[in-house]
């Protein structure tokens, strides 16, 4: 299996992506090809060779053309979708801006179709989601892991006016995704590179087990006191079979407490990403019959996941023990329906056939939309799934 791990011990941005690509082989004018298919008027990326505290980095620099005008989720949508991108390319630049266009909505309490991007909208910020997404096609990978995510501090100016770091869009992008420590007084993840780990990575933790072919090492604009400001790329391979990695169960048994907490306090687990969660009907001491609530998590949610069942349950202490796992290659997949894109996963074990698993709020969405039973959305999206789409 072809995987790509990001570390991110001086954050993420959409040029420090663009610079560790092309510096694990990923050819510039592959990247100027597509990004030339967008329209953009001069727009182009230019390779520089740089240092970062003594460590050699490609910084990569956006060239295009000054504008005086911002663009909105449907126009950036239609610009992407009228390129020459391949199917794949252009479904990952779709993601990467999707999940920005939700982030913005959501911050701001608007429609989709009526967030209005400023420097997101702009050349450049197209240039590095468009680039970003053709070079990680380019690579075939076929999962992505990344390490908890530093951002920095201190405040940062937008559009809106001063706000603390992480700025609101970017905050919003890193729900569910691991963060890491840092004493750095400046903003080292940007929405776009955020945008980018919420929508390829598979995973956030350790380095996994690999046999690691290249390491690209992506320069960032600013020069840091602290440490080198620099995002660096492992590409390599894992077995054929099924990926093996570590999770932790937490579980604890209740039986003083109503169904309504019980499902509030699932719902903050979900929201706060754990790998899966689930009730089991117990009988407790005194023949009460109880409920004993399970989470499955990565080691660094343990903490914020023993805090949700102290605070939102009654229990007094929670069983912890580690589980290794085997799963399945997967990516992420779209198909299209007479009602509209949905969204998906795809597995497979080794060279057998992929299979297509619609998710369920994507399929929800249509349902309610069209006044459509769930069922009829699921077997739909299932007959439009073609396998040659995906490569194995």
């Amino acid at each position: 299996m072809k995987v790509a791990y990001f570390d991110c011990i001086s954050g993420i941005s959409g040029d420090m992506t663009l610079g560790a690509l092309v510096d694990a082989g990923v050819g510039l004018d592959v990247l100027n090809r597509a990004i030339g298919s967008l329209g953009l008027p001069g727009c182009r990326l230019v390779a520089e060779e740089v240092r970062k505290k003594g460590f050699r980095a490609t910084q990569i620099k956006v060239q295009y053309e000054p504008e005086d005008r911002h663009r909105h989720w449907p126009e950036i949508l239609a610009l992407i979708r009228q390129s020459g991108l391949p199917g794949r390319q252009r479904q990952l630049a779709e993601q990467i801006f999707l999940r920005l266009a939700e982030a913005e909505a959501r911050v701001h309490g608007v429609p989709l179709e009526k967030v209005h991007f400023h420097e997101l909208g702009a050349a450049d910020s197209i240039a590095d989601i468009v680039g970003t997404a053709v070079g990680l096609d380019v690579l075939g990978l076929e999962r992505i892991v990344a390490s908890p995510v530093a951002v920095g501090g201190g405040q940062v100016r937008i559009a809106h006016g001063l706000c603390s770091v992480p700025a609101p869009a970017t905050a919003e992008l890193l729900k569910g995704i691991p963060l890491a420590r840092s004493e750095v007084a400046c903003e080292l993840t940007t929405p776009t590179g955020a945008a980018i780990l919420a929508a390829v990575a598979d995973g956030f933790g350790p380095l996994p087990a690999m046999t690691i072919e290249r390491i690209g090492y992506g320069a960032g604009q600013r020069d840091l006191e602290e440490q080198p400001n620099l995002l660096r790329l492992f590409v390599g391979r894992t077995g054929d079979g099924p990926e093996h990695d570590q999770a932790w169960v937490l579980e604890t048994n209740l039986d003083d407490i109503s169904g309504e907490v019980v499902g509030f306090c699932i719902s903050r687990l979900w929201e706060a990403g754990a790998l899966d969660v689930f009730t089991t009907p117990i009988q407790m001491k005194k023949n009460r019959p109880g409920v004993k609530l399970s989470v499955l998590c990565r080691a660094e949610q343990m903490g914020a996941m023993e805090a949700i069942l102290f605070s939102e349950t009654t229990t007094l202490g929670v069983r912890r023990w580690p589980v290794s796992r085997h799963v399945l290659k997967r990516r992420t997949h779209r198909v299209e329906t007479p009602w509209g894109e949905v969204e998906g996963k795809v597995g497979w074990l080794g060279e057998g056939p992929p299979r297509f698993a619609p998710e369920f709020e994507a399929c929800q969405q249509i349902a309610r939309a069209n006044d459509l039973p769930l069922r009829v959305v699921y077997e739909a999206a299932q007959r439009a799934f073609d396998p040659k789409d995906v490569e194995n």
